[in-house]
């Protein structure tokens, strides 16, 4: 399994990071993705990366609610960053709307902004998405018959936001907030099919239900796999494969720039 989401670098994970890499490979986890943040997390990201090459990928960007008035100071750093290359994404990038709207066209701007540089270095973007789903469809609408590709993180929409953005060439992923009792995920999701959804945890976040409450670990994922199996009446093994086989599709591992 591919854990397309995670922030094991972190320092919730500073006392038992290999522990924490060892589990996940126990349990079947076999690549894990580190989204960045800001500025402060980006030495964070390559010193877990260099501790564990073969199984972790980077992903570099400027998170949503890192976006201030001064942002563009910030975000040419991060653009100088991608441009060093080793990087199999843009990401963690997005709009977060749910807390506080001050900075809401700065963080448009700034997302279209990076959504610019996927497209320069032909990378696939990591999508943060929170109470801002028709903003985000109106800045990919300015990209319209452009190969942008990549994927909702934790999606969190509806059946249209869902058919919308598959619609748009992108994947959903799916977490922890699956196997939650009251999430809704499960009837939206299946008819959206599992070839156009991939694994995550968003690690150190939103732990699975058995897990629920305690820190998020890539081993817990196959507690989503389990649910998404039952889910859609299969087995975990063709979760695991179909899942897989999407991620690898999308972040082009073997082929980072």
């Amino acid at each position: 399994m591919i854990d397309t989401h995670s922030h094991i670098y972190s320092a919730e994970f500073d006392d038992d990071r290999a522990t924490v890499v060892a589990a996940a490979k126990s349990a079947g986890v076999g690549r894990v993705i580190l989204a960045n943040e800001d500025l402060g997390s980006i030495d964070r990201l390559h010193q877990t990366h260099d501790a564990f090459p073969d199984f972790c990928a980077m992903a570099m960007g400027l998170h949503p609610e890192s976006v201030d008035a001064d942002y563009r100071t910030t975000l040419q750093q991060i653009g100088d960053e991608l441009a060093r290359g080793g990087y199999c994404a843009v990401g963690e990038i997005g709009l977060d709307l749910y807390w506080d709207t001050t900075y809401s066209t700065e963080q448009r701007q700034a997302l279209e902004q990076q959504l610019d540089w996927a497209l320069t270095f032909d990378l696939p973007v990591i999508l943060h998405v929170r109470k801002a789903f028709p903003e985000m469809f109106a800045s990919l609408a300015k990209f319209k018959n452009k190969p942008l590709r990549g994927v909702f993180h934790c999606f969190g929409g509806g059946v249209e936001e869902a058919r919308k953005a598959v619609s748009l060439g992108f994947v959903l992923g799916v977490g922890g907030v699956f196997t939650y009792k009251n999430s809704g995920l499960p009837d939206i999701l299946r008819p959206i099919g599992l070839q156009h959804l991939v694994l995550e945890t968003d690690a150190p976040f939103l732990a699975p239900v058995p897990h629920r409450g305690r820190r998020n670990e890539p081993q817990f994922m196959a507690a989503v796999a389990r649910k998404m199996a039952e889910i859609f009446d299969t087995s975990i093994e063709k979760i695991d494969e179909i899942t897989t086989k999407n991620a690898e599709n999308l972040f082009m591992f073997g082929q980072i720039k």
